[in-house]
């Protein structure tokens, strides 16, 4: 991404909508951790789950809401790029998870919540970079008679 794009409305519109549905992936996660592990689950398994449960709704919200503009492809094509791109987030928050909550002694669902944390911006950069691309090629038509491209 260029850096001159940060100072675009367009960027910081996309950033905000990408928090506001990051915020309600945080909710699910945690509702979904401590759901699991209230009935009995393991937390780093029930952590898996919620951590890809999460994954699932911030892709359809992202998909419909956030970069609506940028999508390519099959839906389903599109949840498998972003799943595979988001678990590198899934390994960072694992890691603070398991770190956080064996040698700190932090309560898991603490844990948990500095993990999504930590993860955040990488998953942001993935998203942006390569599950809902926006190129400047993907904007020119070309004519088929030959003549200059169409600019929408």
């Amino acid at each position: 991404m260029d850096t001159d794009k940060i100072f675009t409305l367009d960027y910081w519109v996309s950033f905000i909508k990408f928090n506001v549905v990051g915020l309600s992936g945080v909710v699910v996660n945690e509702g979904v951790l401590l759901a699991l592990t209230v009935s009995g689950v393991y937390y780093l398994y029930a952590s898996v789950l919620a951590i890809e449960v999460s994954i699932i709704s911030n892709f359809l919200l992202n998909d419909f809401w956030t970069f609506r503009d940028r999508r390519h492809g099959h839906i389903v094509t599109r949840l498998l790029k972003f799943n595979g791109l988001m678990i590198i987030g899934l390994a960072v928050n694992l890691v603070i998870l398991f770190a956080f909550s064996t040698y700190l002694d932090v309560h898991y669902a603490l844990s948990n919540l500095i993990g999504i944390g930590a993860a955040f911006l990488v998953r942001y950069w993935l998203s942006i970079r390569y599950a809902w691309i926006k190129e400047e090629e993907d904007l020119v038509e070309p004519q088929l008679n030959g003549s200059a491209p169409i600019r929408p």
